[in-house]
């Protein structure tokens, strides 16, 4: 039976660049891989086929042999017509990091690199958590469920049947890799027999199938320290899934996100509120009572001709900084309200008193329409 062309086998144009090859390469190599397709010999076939298609023309060198030659250059002898200037005569050595470079985010994770056995790390799970302010100020224990994979309680994550164990894989002799000569080059590929893992299960556990782990829900319990802020990261190391037949645990990280407040605005440590005082409060003066985070209250004194928009500073009454013990500062802000749904009485005495007014009594809108005088004469002029 002939041999598919590789172009074909990647599913890619003759003219793809090394990043089109590498990207469909990833693709195909995800969904073809053995460890998802346990005892499936039509997924292991396509992805030896697969291999080879991409061992040849990630190389540039071997690329351009095989645009040349085809399938012709690589059996035994070589090109025709003799050997194809520059090529090395040990063509497997770039080949040896390949699964490292390819698989490494989807066989464990972060790095996702193998280790003796075929064990791989686990991969890292993310959690999504919103907390309250409140929670934010005070800090607080939380309960979380996640769904993650175990090592199996039944093999202990081995992924052998009980009293049976792993042995070493004959075709590779434990290193999970094997080479093959094609004409003038060394290829070095995954071994076939154990996939890369170096070792052959002949008792699948009955409970994981030969995996090592299991799926479970677990209940966790994170401490959140008081100070955090919207878009911390918490890390519980080892509370991830499950490494493949043996491998450590990835990590689990919580990341967390705030609620909006109904009083409360938040910049770093420093909390802002919006206050509303009555016209004559401020015009008169007086002092009010403002909330802060922590439920208490604090007495605050209002100065006569208070405007809208003055701040007044709280020292130490914003948030905790994280790891810290330093406190932020809360800022009430005033907004002057007008009053609305006056009686004929309240309307009268307001007239009253703006017959009695004059530049003194509102200085700001005294001097703004002064300015505006000026500004109209100035056209007119």
């Amino acid at each position: 039976m002939s041999k598919r062309d590789f172009y074909d086998v990647l599913g890619v144009a003759r003219g793809a660049s090394a990043d089109e090859l590498k990207k469909a390469y990833r693709n195909q190599a995800k969904i073809l891989h053995p460890d998802r397709n346990p005892g499936d010999a039509a997924a292991e076939q396509k992805f030896k086929e697969l291999n080879e298609a991409y061992d040849i023309l990630k190389d540039e060198q071997s690329r351009a042999a095989y645009d040349q030659y085809g399938h012709s250059a690589f059996e035994g002898g070589g090109p025709r017509g003799g050997g194809h200037p520059g090529f090395s005569g040990d063509f497997g050595a770039s080949m040896s990091g390949i699964f490292d470079d390819l698989f490494g985010e989807f066989m464990g994770g972060r790095g996702g690199r193998r280790s003796d056995g075929g064990r791989s790390r686990g991969q890292d799970l993310r959690y999504n958590m919103e907390i309250s302010l409140e929670e934010a100020y005070e800090g607080k224990k939380a309960q979380v469920r996640v769904p993650s994979s175990v090592a199996c309680e039944t093999c202990h994550g081995t992924g052998a049947e009980p009293g049976s164990k792993p042995i070493t894989c004959t075709t590779c002799a434990g290193h999970g890799k094997v080479r093959a000569s094609q004409g003038f080059f060394t290829v070095e590929r995954t071994c076939p027999t154990c996939h890369g893992r170096g070792q052959i299960i002949e008792k699948p556990c009955k409970t994981c199938h030969g995996a090592g782990r299991t799926q479970k829900e677990r209940t966790l319990s994170v401490n959140i320290p008081a100070g955090v802020e919207d878009g911390t990261r918490i890390r519980l190391s080892g509370e991830g899934d499950a490494g493949m037949h043996g491998g450590p645990a990835g990590d689990l990280y919580i990341f967390l996100s705030l609620r909006p407040h109904e009083i409360f605005q938040r910049d770093g440590a420093d909390l802002f509120c919006r206050v509303p005082i009555s016209m004559t409060s401020a015009a008169l003066g007086g002092e009010i009572e403002v909330p802060t985070l922590n439920g208490k209250r604090v007495k605050l004194k209002i100065p006569e001709g208070t405007q809208t928009g003055r701040q007044f500073r709280l020292k130490d009454k914003g948030m905790p900084v994280l790891n810290s013990r330093e406190i932020g500062d809360l800022y009430i802000q005033t907004t002057v309200e007008t009053p609305i749904k006056l009686s004929k009485k309240q309307k009268e005495l307001l007239r009253e008193f703006d017959g009695m007014s004059d530049t003194s009594t509102n200085p700001e809108s005294s001097g703004f329409f002064a300015k505006v005088k000026d500004f109209w004469d100035g056209f007119q002029s």
